[in-house]
């Protein structure tokens, strides 16, 4: 919500779902200023979302798309959250650059 909070996103497979909550399996990266880049954390996490939480962008992966092989790549557009075997989605935060 601010500029200095820490950046954190969540790539996982919804395991349980309710009318207000969901439960999801998967990996968090974390924005590390020193590098510039998001970090995937090496293990997988357990996550409880709140679905009416404002807070929260939802991308919904195509199936196939395996959220263990994902990572973060800069290019001259922008950020984009790949698997590396022809999944791709732009994902800047920071609105349109061009």
């Amino acid at each position: 919500l601010f500029p200095d909070d820490t950046r954190r996103h969540f790539a996982g497979t919804i395991t349980v779902a309710s009318d207000s909550l969901i439960r999801a399996e998967g990996w968090v990266f974390v924005f590390h200023r020193g590098t510039n880049e998001f970090v995937k954390r090496s293990d997988m996490r357990t996550r409880v979302f709140s679905v009416g939480d404002s807070g929260n962008i939802v991308n919904i992966l195509p199936a196939g798309v395996d959220p263990a092989e994902l990572r973060y790549e800069f290019s001259d557009a922008g950020l984009y959250l790949t698997d590396g075997l022809g999944f791709a989605v732009d994902i800047n935060e920071f609105g349109l650059t061009s």
